[in-house]
């Protein structure tokens, strides 16, 4: 197993691009993290970035979030289920725990008569360090 995950070939730019997602401290675009590979002498092509932030998505490897323009943004999370806090303006993410939040999800669904519920909440805002 690679860092990509279990049944991917390993390729330079697929572990470039891991690299800096490891080294991300919040959600980047893919424009953003061709830009950081770029910076980093790492040649990857744009559409590459592309098929490999899909093929980690995929594989549950980075959680993705659509921000309020629509643009999918990526960064490398924990494996268990969580919610996210993300700055609108430097794009900082915190994790969150949300019990109340699952507790409403499983009553609106069991409600409704829906069964293998899943959701994703994403909250955002402007951190400390922005507003401050």
């Amino acid at each position: 197993m690679t860092s990509i995950g279990v049944g991917a070939r390993s390729t330079r730019q697929r572990e470039a691009l891991v690299h800096v997602l490891d080294q991300a401290d919040g959600f980047r675009t893919a424009q953003q993290l061709h830009v950081m590979l770029a910076e980093r002498g790492d040649k990857v092509g744009i559409a590459t970035v592309y098929r490999c932030l899909q093929l980690l998505a995929d594989a549950d490897l980075v959680d993705v979030i659509h921000g309020e323009e629509g643009e999918a943004s990526y960064r490398r999370c924990s494996t268990r289920h969580h919610h996210h806090l993300v700055c609108r303006d430097c794009g900082t993410a915190v994790e969150a725990q949300a019990p109340e939040v699952e507790t409403w999800v499983a009553a609106i669904a069991a409600e409704h008569g829906f069964t293998g519920v899943s959701h994703d909440l994403e909250i955002f805002g402007t951190c400390a360090d922005c507003s401050g």
